[in-house]
């Protein structure tokens, strides 16, 4: 395996295509923003300096990852002759679904079709391909280039074979891969999100303050962040999202999304990536200012 199509420039995959391209794979990056492209390879650019600075990598190997990866507006000039396809579109399913209906007319039909969903049953992404055995999940950890987690997700189709490829794959790149079946929200997201929404729900019955809820969780249970930082950081819009996935896949309430939930998502208050959510990042992306709505 030489050649990998990686599908979304966005924060999930620039960090896959970096990835890749540092451990020696030609990448085809795909998105169909020429903009979205541009802001993916300056942040590939950008943790490419990080990694040198602090003496991680040299500046020939950030030369020889950028020169690794090329980058396409249009699926199927992308992705031919690739061994690979990742798709790291966003969370959605009719979305993803669209792309391996796309996938399936323009790859060989031996090419492997890996998505980084986060929560979405693979099997339902496999059923709009003509050999659903191909279809896996390889679901990364956020930021890519460091967390060393990848939980292979096998759909009710998938080969062996296909998986035996990822898992060892995924070892090349550094990572350690977990093999989990294809059940919504997977291993990560069905124990991560309960937790995420009971610290909302914690929030929202004033049981404490978000400040309060953090430093708990930091100082009492080791996390190195906590559940609310977390949420902002992932993005609480796809907090919601998965959270749905999960109740609409086992039409159990406590998987329900807690209301304050979804009024900051309607709000637009998105986390990090919109400079607000249960902290305020409109100075820094650090966690140190509350958001006003909350003190």
């Amino acid at each position: 395996m030489k050649t990998i199509a990686v599908i979304g420039a966005g924060t999930m995959g620039n960090g896959i295509a970096h990835t890749f391209a540092q451990s020696g794979f030609t990448v085809k990056l795909i998105d169909v923003s020429e903009k979205s492209l541009d802001k993916g390879m300056a942040t590939i650019a950008a943790n490419l300096d990080r990694m040198v600075s602090k003496g991680t990598i040299t500046d020939e190997d950030k030369a020889k990852t950028i020169t690794n990866i090329i980058t396409y507006t249009d699926i199927k000039d992308g992705v031919v002759g690739v061994d690979l396809v990742v798709e790291a579109a966003t969370e959605n399913v009719e979305l993803k679904l669209n792309i391996f209906k796309q996938l399936n007319d323009a790859c060989a039909h031996n090419t492997i079709l890996a998505t980084n969903t986060s929560s979405i049953s693979i099997t339902q992404i496999g059923s709009v391909v003509t050999n659903p055995e191909r279809v896996i999940g390889m679901h990364f950890m956020n930021p890519v280039p460091i967390m060393k987690l990848v939980e292979i997700i096998r759909g009710y189709n998938t080969s062996d074979e296909v998986t035996k490829t990822i898992m060892e794959l995924s070892v090349q790149l550094g990572k350690t891969p977990v093999e989990v079946n294809d059940y919504p929200g997977f291993v990560a997201n069905r124990i991560l999100m309960p937790m995420i929404n009971e610290a909302i729900e914690t929030l929202y019955n004033k049981v404490a303050g978000v400040y309060e809820i953090d430093t708990v969780m930091k100082l009492g249970m080791g996390h190195p962040m906590g559940p609310l930082q977390l949420a902002d950081f992932i993005g609480l819009d796809v907090c919601l999202a998965i959270l749905n996935v999960m109740y609409d896949g086992f039409k159990n309430p406590k998987y329900a999304p807690c209301p304050l939930l979804v009024n900051m998502v309607r709000a637009g208050k998105m986390g990090v990536k919109s400079g607000e959510g249960f902290y305020d990042y409109s100075v820094n992306k650090k966690a140190e200012k509350i958001s006003k709505q909350f003190i």
